[in-house]
């Protein structure tokens, strides 16, 4: 009799199944068992298997989990793209000073446009800044690359020193690999300023890869290196004029 009792206490014997077909006797339940602590791992993007639990006894139904990260590392579209930086670096001016541009400023003759104003020439990949006595100061620059190239008029709208990158989802989707936000830094593609131009998606802004001075590189955004930008970024201020031809 106690074999008996041992043996349905081990299938744990259930009276009301009466004549099912497995003569009275259930097989183990994991259910009842504790359940495991998951909430300590990343979720990931498949369902939760918890020894073949195929009902989805442990899932999350109090929706309590934060949904998972977009996936990242992933080939990007584009072939000539630069594997990026995830980690911004430190703020530091002096450092992001040394990074030169190829393409030296200098002041050339220059007229048609009131003193102040921004003249980029997206054919010569130059920045001009109008000053007040027929001449103006010329930068190097970087400029959008074929497809992304445009031209029209707007005005400075915000300044940022180091600014925070939040890659667009159009890029994104062109380069999955791309961190989702980068605060401000060395490693920043922002570099150490930013002119942000009116309510677009383009900037005049710094980079970390002086060597894209003078080239077609960009998605639209016009690239100057360190040393010009916070050089520029102190002469103009809020509703500048800024003409891309």
């Amino acid at each position: 009799m106690a074999s008996v009792a041992a043996h349905a206490q081990e299938w744990r014997y259930y009276p009301e199944y009466g004549d099912d077909p497995d003569g009275g006797y259930a097989a183990r339940r994991y259910w009842r068992q504790a359940p495991p602590d998951y909430r300590d791992y990343r979720r990931s993007d498949r369902d939760y298997d918890y020894r073949d639990d195929r009902y989805d006894y442990y899932d999350d139904e109090d929706g309590d989990f934060p949904p998972p990260p977009r996936s990242q590392r992933r080939a990007s579209i584009d072939r000539e793209a630069i594997a990026p930086q995830l980690t911004p670096g430190p703020k530091d001016d002096r450092r992001a000073g040394l990074a030169k541009s190829p393409i030296p400023r200098m002041i050339v003759p220059f007229s048609g446009y009131e003193p102040g104003t921004i003249v980029i020439s997206t054919k010569e990949k130059r920045l001009y800044l109008v000053l007040n006595d027929g001449t103006a100061l010329k930068y190097g620059i970087g400029v959008g690359k074929q497809g992304f190239a445009w031209k029209g008029t707007q005005t400075i709208s915000r300044k940022a020193e180091w600014p925070d990158w939040t890659p667009p989802k159009e890029m994104i989707a062109r380069r999955p690999e791309l961190p989702d936000h980068m605060d401000g830094g060395l490693n920043s593609p922002l570099g150490a300023r930013a002119l942000y131009l009116g309510s677009t998606l383009y900037r005049i802004h710094g980079t970390n890869e002086p060597n894209s001075i003078g080239k077609a590189v960009s998605s639209g955004c016009i690239r100057m290196a360190n040393p010009d930008v916070m050089d520029l970024y102190g002469r103009v201020g809020v509703g500048t004029k800024v003409v891309v031809l």
